[in-house]
């Protein structure tokens, strides 16, 4: 069995990032990653249309200011290509491949209490030891594909959006039939559309989206944001969602009319997903969030020619952004042409596949290729895919049978050794995932060097602080409106999923003091050990 100081399981965006500060930290890293490229879910999510709904320049990296001049983005919003190209480049220009296991993906990790050390199994038999072992398995990177009678007997192609085939896809001449409306389908519909037959979008929850406004960068703005990449860094970093931009100070109802309509039309000709920024009540308060529900439910209208087929696009069982709205280029009026259309599946459920396609209880479609644009087991899916056993043979999908339970999202009680970069009880999915990444990294690399220099074996989560930081994830989306909708933020897409809010609400900006405050405290909420536990005397004695 080989043997490292740390090992990191996934080279995504966060494996890549850990990799290199640990690395240059002067641990003994390797990662471990399952597919046979980097890149993380920008290296599965190949299907048409991909793309970021964070601006290129936020989504990148700021630990090197070499890196800022060297890469150019292309465009507003970067492309699942151009994003994919920009790891490649990283990975190259400090050279990470050298530690990057390919086609290793983790089936089981044990800890062994006496040594203090992780034990992991891959699928090709082969194991490896570690002191620390820090999971990078990403957010929305298990991806779940509905149950429907008859799946087997269709005689088409399938695709699953998230595990997008590498070679070239024809959609020329097809049928194609695409289940969801989440960011996957939106972005993939008017790009098939261009070039299919007929495309039948079936549409279980209409979703909120803000156009992208994507356009190509000019000169101008790339020497713009390259000039001053130092102070949007630290905008994105002090604010609550990792953007580069401030949320709105005066409320919603306490402005004229007329005066919310002009701030919401430029949010929405210019935000994106910040639109809920506009105002800082949005996701706060019903009333502040009916409004801004209504503007979009209008302006989503005034983009549908078909009146039948608008009023099914309209959301109208949850208000914005209580589940993760989408940036769009072109959704909606790809309903305006004559080979697309829409299939409200929570009116007429699909009933059964078929050998030439699906039939619902209204109507058969159809189709050479079904595509499940159907989202993901989220935050905590790829968590639990590995057996991952801690303490007195306890496994972490037993721990978290209630719903995940954390630490500031870093660890878990029973677990020792464990980091999670990423994970429930962290800002992620409600943040930019770059900003919060780096955040947690940064920190953790501090917390490493720290246990190197004071000789500590072991650190594990203590039972009461979890519980603590459980009560303060919980206390403060009761301030928000994100329960009000079943989302994947709360496992409410995942049938037996308990149903508990899983990422912190609290902002960027707050977590990272309490990291501070966490880490100046001497790592409060962290017990930390130079002998580990199953050697001490107490221990021995009870045995």
């Amino acid at each position: 069995m080989d043997h490292v100081d740390i090992l990191i399981v996934g080279a995504g965006i966060a494996g890549l990032r850990a990799l290199y500060s640990l690395r240059g930290a002067g641990f003994d890293v390797r990662v471990a990653e399952a597919s046979d490229e980097l890149g993380g879910v920008w290296n599965h999510n190949r299907y048409p249309g991909a793309r970021c709904d964070v601006e290129s320049y936020d989504y990148s990296y700021s630990f090197s200011s070499e890196l800022e001049q060297e890469w150019t983005w292309t465009e507003r919003y970067p492309r699942q290509p151009e994003i994919l190209s920009y790891l490649n480049h990283v990975a190259d220009r400090f050279d990470l491949r050298k530690d990057i296991t390919f086609n290793a993906r983790a089936t089981s990790a044990d800890y062994d209490e006496e040594a203090a050390r992780w034990n992991v199994a891959f699928e090709d038999g082969s194991r490896l030891s570690c002191r620390r072992l820090i999971l990078c398995l990403g957010q929305l990177s298990a991806p779940k594909t509905p149950d429907y009678p008859g799946q087997e007997r269709f005689r088409g192609e399938t695709i699953v959006s998230a595990q997008w085939p590498r070679r070239e896809i024809d959609f020329r001449g097809k049928r194609v039939g695409i289940i969801g409306t989440g960011s996957s389908g939106m972005q993939m519909t008017p790009v098939i559309a261009e070039v299919a037959e007929r495309v039948t979008v079936f549409q279980r929850t209409a979703n909120y989206s803000v156009p992208a406004a994507n356009a190509p960068l000019t000169d101008e703005e790339i020497h713009e944001v390259k000039a001053n990449y130092a102070a949007r860094r630290e905008m994105t970093r002090n604010s609550p969602t990792g953007l580069g931009f401030q949320p709105g100070k005066v409320r919603t109802l306490d402005v004229d009319p007329q005066e919310r309509e002009k701030v919401f039309e430029a949010a929405y000709n210019r935000y994106g997903f910040g639109f809920a920024l506009a105002y800082p009540d949005i996701l706060l308060d019903p009333e502040a969030n009916a409004v801004a529900s209504e503007f979009l439910r209008r302006k989503i209208g005034e983009r549908v020619n078909d009146p039948e087929v608008r009023a099914k696009l309209l959301p109208v069982t949850h208000g914005f952004g209580t589940r993760r709205p989408t940036v769009d280029s072109g959704y909606y009026e790809a309903f305006n042409r004559g080979n697309v259309e829409l299939a409200d599946i929570r009116a007429t459920p699909i009933v059964e596949f078929t050998e030439t396609g699906i039939r619902t209880a209204e109507k058969d479609y159809p189709l050479d290729f079904i595509i499940y644009a159907t989202g993901f087991d989220a935050l905590t899916g790829a968590l639990l895919k590995p057996r991952i056993t801690g303490r007195h043979g306890l496994t972490l999908k037993e721990k978290w049978a209630r719903g995940p339970i954390t630490q500031l999202g870093l660890g878990t009680a029973g677990f020792p050794n464990l980091l999670i970069v990423g994970g429930p009880g962290s800002p992620t999915v409600l943040s930019n995932v770059m900003v919060s990444t780096e955040l947690q990294v940064d920190w953790l690399t501090d917390l490493m060097k720290t246990l190197r220099a004071e000789g500590i074996e072991e650190i594990e989560v203590s039972p009461e602080a979890e519980q603590a930081w459980n009560a303060h994830v919980a206390e403060r989306v009761s301030e928000t409106l994100y329960m009000t909708a079943d989302s994947f933020y709360n496992g409410g897409e995942v049938k037996g999923k308990p149903r508990v809010f899983m990422p912190y609400s609290g902002g960027v900006r707050h977590y990272r003091r309490l990291l501070e405050t966490c880490a100046t405290g001497g790592y409060s909420g962290f017990e930390l050990r130079k002998t580990p536990l199953a050697r001490t005397e107490e221990v021995r004695d009870a045995r």
